[in-house]
Parts: C-alpha cells; structure tokens; sequence
C-alpha cells in the first residue's frame, strides 16, 4: 500500500465505502462503472490511464470477508468482480502474470471448470487465465502424461478417471474440476460486495 494511503487512512479513519463503481473483467481490465453504467447493468469504461491503473494495482486488496477493494486515499472503492480476484496471462518468460504485473507462477494449484474456464490459485491469490491465453494454455495441459486433446478433455469433464495436470514452469501440477460458477464459493471471495450499495 502506497505510504500517501496510509497517511490518509490514519487522517480520516471513517470515510464511508463505495460499492459499485469499479469492476474487474475476466480479461483484467479495471472498469470505472458511473451511475449510467451502474443502472443499466453494463460493465463500465476501461481504464486506461497508466498512472491510474498502477495506482490501483498497487492498493489493491481484501477484507476479512473476502470482499476486494481499492483503497484511494481514506476511502475503499468495493470491487465487482467478472470472474476472479485475479486474472492471470501467459508469459513466455515467466510463465503466468497477473493482471496486476505480478509473476505468479509456479502456481500451487488449478482447476478447469466445465465452461473450459482455466483458474490458477497461489497460496491467497485466485487467477482465472485470460480466455485470449486458453489455446497457449491447452499445449501444457496432459492427460496420463499425454498431450490433451479435445475429446480427451470433455471425457475428463465428464467425470473420466483420467490424470489432468498442467505444466507450469517445470512442475507438472494436477488439475482439478470445478463446476462453473462456483469459484466465488469455493475459494471464499464475494463477487458482487453489497451490489445495491451507492457512493455517499
């Protein structure tokens, strides 16, 4: 967290919460979501600001409910959430990166979900990879230590008692299925914090 943060939340401890008007996409773009944006249920403008977009990454966090925020200044900026706290990219050097410019791999786990959704988890940090990154993706996955093909992934989708791992950085680590829609609840973080919440 920036020191010019903490300074302010020490300043004014109580400003209240925003909900609503900052989203993250499930291809890691930060969204400012206005009133419009808000009512009519759409997913807001990209930001593109660089100054702005590493300030946000950098002051990014959680609370003790599994609710992802931005803290600007004194005041908590409440994430929705597409997809995954994180969103992860391949990297050709590093393996996967997260939206946030931080390395990830080696990951400790990953889960495919029937939608053919890719999530990787590293101790707290939950990344669903960039759905621009799955085809990359596919040529390290392995069933019974075999390239993955289509059939084979639907058949393992399908309950088959075949081995699924996937390659990352050297480590072959196993994958596990997840049913889609689920990841909020199984990995403990809220997507929509106080949805009908407003800004004061």
């Amino acid at each position: 967290m920036d020191e010019l943060v903490k300074q302010a939340l020490a300043k004014w401890p109580n400003v209240p919460h925003c909900y609503g008007w900052l989203a993250l996409d499930a291809r890691g773009h930060w969204r400012m979501r206005d009133q419009r944006a808000q009512e009519l249920q759409l997913p807001g403008e990209k930001i593109v600001h660089a100054a702005l977009l590493g300030f946000i990454n950098r002051n990014y966090s959680h609370d003790e409910r599994g609710c992802w925020f931005f803290q600007n200044g004194p005041q908590r900026v409440y994430l929705n959430l597409e997809a995954t706290p994180y969103i992860a990219r391949s990297d050709p050097q590093h393996g996967f990166v997260l939206h946030t410019g931080e390395v990830l791999s080696p990951s400790d786990a990953a889960f495919l979900c029937d939608g053919g959704e890719l999530i990787l988890r590293r101790g707290e940090i939950v990344a669903q990879l960039d759905d621009r990154d799955m085809a990359q993706a596919m040529a390290s996955l392995r069933i019974d230590g075999r390239p993955a093909g289509d059939n084979e992934l639907m058949a393992w989708l399908d309950g088959a008692t075949t081995v699924l791992t996937l390659s990352d950085q050297g480590r072959d680590i196993a994958v596990q299925h997840l049913k889609s829609g689920q990841a909020a609840r199984h990995f403990g973080f809220v997507a929509l914090p106080l949805e009908k919440a407003a800004c004061t």
